[in-house]
């Protein structure tokens, strides 16, 4: 038995947000030959579980990078957010004007001024240079207002935070200085640990959240040792599932580093890398 965490955006997902007849007909044909396929997501729980259920897929998913860790329907891990980190970060995101989403127990919670705040950034980076594209601007934006679960708010102090648990902060900015000076502001605190999954992200979660401790934890939980584990994926959060995986697999689209990283490159995501990584690799009979 092996245990293959599949990470979502740039990997299962084409580039329209959904899991090809393929990959899920290869991902059937994996769990029937005795393998656990785990779906290890960026994204929030609500909308992780959305989107496989569109696909027909039912298995263990890992999401928020690693701080919720569900299998049989059962929460099995859930690192949260210190309510210190939420006291401290938040004032400060607002007081720079950072577009933002938190990722709770109810969903995602979305700025109800949040595409405003993107669409002045997209405006303003433009108009300083002609060539920052508007159109994949534009096209990341729309991408977090298609989630599963949005809620709308008008400010943070609105909310009951510690009921919510929130377990990620997730900043998008198409300004690498923006978010240069964020990370740097950010980057000798222990209480908080942070990754991205593309270059205009940034994404604060609890000190131990990572893809990589995720998936230990679900080996540990299953009973499946490391050396039986699979690791695909594209971007730099899923480098820490790489190290912990015995097996990585980088996408044919995925970040240079990441592929160095990987024992081997399949196709693109819009390619059905997966599948075709699955089959080569892992399945042994294609039925």
């Amino acid at each position: 038995m092996k245990l293959i965490a599949i990470d979502f955006d740039g990997t299962l997902l084409a580039d329209n947000g959904t899991i090809s007849e393929e990959n899920a007909k290869v991902i059937r044909a994996m769990q029937r030959q005795g393998d656990i396929v785990a779906a290890c997501s960026g994204r929030s729980l609500h909308d992780t579980q959305h989107i496989l259920k569109k696909a027909g897929l039912a298995c263990p998913v890992i999401t928020g990078n690693g701080a919720i860790a569900y299998h049989s329907n059962q929460c099995i891990q859930k690192l949260l957010l210190p309510d210190k980190v939420m006291d401290e970060i938040l004032p400060e995101l607002e007081a720079q004007g950072y577009y933002y989403e938190l990722y709770t127990n109810q969903g995602v919670y979305v700025l109800q001024k949040g595409r405003e705040r993107l669409q002045t950034e997209i405006d303003s980076l433009h108009e300083k240079d002609e060539t920052f594209s508007v159109d994949w601007a534009a096209g990341q934006m729309e991408l977090q207002f298609q989630q599963y679960g949005i809620h709308y708010f008008h400010h943070y102090s609105e909310l009951d935070l510690p009921h919510l648990e929130i377990y990620k902060i997730f900043v998008l900015s198409f300004s690498p200085e923006r978010l240069k000076q964020l990370r740097s502001r950010l980057s000798g605190r222990q209480d908080l640990s942070m990754t991205t999954s593309g270059r205009a992200k940034l994404e604060i979660a609890h000190a131990e959240v990572s893809k990589g401790n995720a998936l230990t934890f679900m080996a540990r939980h299953l009973n499946i040792p490391l050396k039986d584990t699979i690791a695909i994926g594209d971007n730099f959060n899923d480098l820490s599932m790489f190290k912990a995986a015995a097996v990585s697999i980088a996408m044919g689209n995925a970040e240079e580093e990441v592929k160095k990283q990987s024992t081997y490159v399949t196709k693109t995501n819009n390619e059905n890398g997966v599948a075709c990584a699955l089959r080569k690799y892992v399945l042994k009979n294609d039925h």
